[in-house]
């Protein structure tokens, strides 16, 4: 049985509703809309953490936050299961952001064209990644936030700016074109697997303006207006995060407590059309794979690691529980190898990507691994999906009022449990979707708040002691 090269695409911070296929008419997709409709998408996929560096982590470890031990941002990871594809005979290739800890730390891959956060500012900021040093070799400065600030209205932008520099220079096209170079001129491997990590839509929300305009013209944007009872209902350490993000700008975002719609809608604007110049790329890549004789026998896997609230419940960002947050975009696209246009509704995790590459692979699975394969959904046999999904984080750079975090979802209820506080977040998910109406600490649904926490409870348990009884086999 042939291995099938697979191509895993990670975009950063992008939400499950922007596209076209999927019912988001405002967005234009084109290439992900055909890949939907000849693919398996995951309706139900969430986040293991709401932020880059462990939400990778768990996604390239297979194991929860709790378990590996890496919840926030910054901290050290570079163990991965990539080696069990080079194990099994995979070239195993990365071009652009893993957000490894170092950023260039092997991580199992035979080769490595590291480009990181578009905007790196203190934290790594003197690592010279494969743009920098594009940039440097065209003589021109790489726009970050030490020229935005610049700009008279830089406090009203929240993060959204226009590329204008080279199109070629622009991180999501300048990670597309290397990739698609080493395609072009590398001998083919009889198996690849190649991991393609496209800095945005992450902020800043920086297209080129060509781009926008389409976006700019529609009048069907969903933009976000906060109720005042939405907003009263954030727990403590959200409303801290509101006023964070209004001293600090991190990624370039000087967030505002009251923008005007007009303020919001260009963010959309800027944000979708980050997201379609990201689509052309893939679209690219695509006719690059056939040209160069993989799409005979190749899987490619869509993704992005988590979402971003972009103004909604008044917030900036990531680093919460809501679900344009937690659910993201998993798509299985392969014409020859499983049935397309269908929609799997059961809930995964977006961490059980990991067994189904290696099953893929016919590639061993680490241990421990608490991820599962989704490779029986793929082909279209029963599978039941989670029964639940859990999400975590300890406090980073932009979450200063927790220490830490904890979501758990079934099919209609939704509780974020903070460690050391009395206040939470419980949404029923059945008659509030947009999770405007937080029932926290209400007396009528005491006992579903602790169903919620006794599942968080067992499932932390049982993972725990799942860890220790597979570390104690591999001794």
């Amino acid at each position: 049985m042939s291995q099938p090269h697979i191509i895993l695409v990670i975009t950063d911070q992008q939400r499950f509703d922007t596209i076209a296929a999927l019912g988001h008419g405002y967005m234009q997709t084109p290439n992900l809309d055909r890949m939907v409709r000849e693919g398996v998408y995951f309706e139900n996929c969430f986040v293991n953490a709401p932020s880059c560096v462990p939400s990778r982590a768990a996604v390239f470890s297979g194991l929860y936050p709790h378990a590996s031990g890496v919840l926030r941002n910054g901290q050290a990871w570079q163990h991965t299961w990539i080696s069990n594809l080079a194990e099994a005979g995979y070239h195993c290739v990365n071009v652009g952001k893993m957000h490894t800890i170092p950023y260039d730390a092997k991580a199992g891959f035979h080769e490595r064209f590291v480009v990181e956060n578009k905007d790196r500012f203190l934290e790594g900021r003197w690592f010279a990644d494969e743009l920098d040093k594009a940039f440097a070799s065209h003589k021109l400065a790489k726009p970050s936030r030490a020229g935005y600030r610049n700009l008279p209205d830089y406090a009203d932008r929240m993060g959204a700016f226009t590329w204008d520099m080279p199109k070629s220079l622009h991180p999501d096209v300048f990670v597309a074109e290397t990739a698609m170079w080493w395609l072009e001129t590398r001998p083919k491997p009889d198996a690849l697997f190649m991991q393609i990590g496209l800095p945005g839509p992450h902020p800043p929300y920086d297209p080129l303006p060509e781009y926008l305009e389409h976006y700019l013209k529609r009048n069907d944007l969903p933009v976000p207006e906060p109720k005042q009872s939405d907003l009263d209902g954030l727990p403590e350490y959200l409303k801290e995060k509101r006023r964070h993000d209004t001293q600090v700008d991190h990624d370039a975002i000087s967030w505002k407590m009251d923008p005007t719609r007009e303020e919001m809608r260009r963010l959309r604007a800027h944000y979708y059309a980050n997201v379609t110049m990201i689509d052309e790329q893939i679209g690219a890549i695509v006719q690059t794979l056939e040209r160069k004789g993989y799409l005979d026998d190749c899987v490619i896997v869509f993704m992005s690691d988590h979402g971003d609230n972009l103004g909604e419940h008044g917030l900036s960002q990531k680093w919460s529980m809501y679900e344009a947050v937690t659910r993201v975009p998993l798509l299985f696209w392969s014409p020859g190898k499983f049935a397309g246009d269908r929609r799997i509704r059961e809930k995964c995790q977006l961490f059980d990507i990991g067994p189904t590459i290696l099953d893929l692979a016919g590639a061993r699975h680490p241990k421990p691994c608490q991820a599962q394969s989704l490779l029986p959904a793929l082909n279209g046999e029963t599978w039941a999906g989670r029964d639940f999904v859990f999400s975590e984080q300890a406090a980073d750079v932009a979450m200063t009022g927790a220490k830490f975090i904890t979501m758990v979802r079934d099919d209609r209820w939704k509780a974020v449990f903070i460690h050391g506080a009395m206040d939470g977040q419980l949404f029923d998910l059945k008659v509030d979707p947009t999770e405007e109406h937080n029932l926290w600490g209400l007396e009528a649904y005491a006992e579903t708040t602790r169903y919620l926490k006794d599942a968080m409870i067992d499932w932390r348990q049982d993972s725990l002691l799942e860890t220790m009884d597979l570390h104690h086999q591999v001794r």
